[in-house]
């Protein structure tokens, strides 16, 4: 996650956030972002259930793995990519939308280990414990000058022919 400043910002995650197509596909919000913690949060909707009516594990997976980077890119200056992680899930989700509480557990030069908590929100606001992640996070290098000027490529690479 690149940064105009070496300030985290909020304002500047979500449009990074705004910047990954799949995020926007799913709706994904990114409600807090700083001091080493992010929470993401999406509606749950018929879309993304699986044949019993669950939160698919896969919804469940990607946003784990994208709140631990954005937790791991609250440090100035770092542009965090997931290495690797882990999803427990230890109950199905199924309330009104999921809430990805990631924080830094411990960050290096080169990589953080980050935890996630994912918990099932239903309409009265209770909070049920669906998934644990933990996650291992690498810093690239410094980003080009488009990246630096905080512009992000909008467009989807289209594969080689031949290739799957």
């Amino acid at each position: 996650m690149t940064r105009v400043n070496d300030t985290p910002d909020l304002t500047f995650a979500r449009k990074v956030l705004a910047a990954q197509p799949f995020s926007v596909l799913l709706g994904t919000r990114l409600t807090a972002f700083g001091d080493g913690e992010a929470t993401l949060e999406l509606d749950n909707r018929a879309e993304l259930r699986q044949q019993y009516g669950y939160v698919h594990g896969g919804v469940l997976a990607y946003v784990a793995e994208n709140a631990m980077a954005f937790a791991a890119g609250t440090r100035p200056g770092d542009r965090p990519l997931t290495a690797g992680f882990t999803v427990d899930f230890v109950r199905p989700a199924d309330g009104a939308f999921l809430r990805a509480r990631a924080r830094v557990v411990r960050a290096g030069r080169a990589l953080a280990v980050c935890r996630c908590d994912l918990v099932s929100v239903d309409a009265d606001g209770t909070e049920t414990l669906c998934a644990v992640a933990q996650g291992t996070i690498s810093f690239a290098p410094p980003p080009g000058p488009s990246m630096r000027e905080g512009k992000f490529s909008s467009s989807v690479r289209k594969p080689i022919a031949g290739s799957v």
